[in-house]
């Protein structure tokens, strides 16, 4: 079955230079600053980045920072609690939104 989705793609993630190197090299020196050890470990924010990959829903990130965060050595009780923290926030910044709703229907109802 064909999806726009293909796993081997990512390891050609590098590859985005071939159209645009030097924005390609300032984001890919970015993306190294932004992991790197600093006040959060690199554990820390790799399970930051598995939780962030669920929320926009990138199978190439979830791929990725899976791996990453149990080559760091979290164990999948971690992985599935950040994974819960995101679906938490993701849920609440919907549900946040239904004040607006609600003061729109009572300013309609009134």
């Amino acid at each position: 079955m064909k999806t726009y989705y293909n796993p081997e793609d990512l390891k050609n993630f590098g590859k985005i230079a071939e159209f645009q190197k030097p924005l390609a090299d300032k984001f890919f020196d970015y993306y190294g600053e932004v992991f790197a050890e600093g006040a959060l470990t690199a554990r820390e924010k790799s399970l930051i980045a598995l939780a962030v990959a669920h929320t926009i829903q990138c199978p190439y990130c979830i791929d990725a920072y899976t791996t990453d965060t149990m080559e760091k050595g979290c164990d999948e009780e971690q992985m599935m609690e950040a994974v819960h923290v995101a679906a938490a926030i993701r849920g609440g910044a919907s549900l946040v939104h239904a004040t607006q709703m609600m003061n729109k229907a009572k300013e309609i109802s009134m």
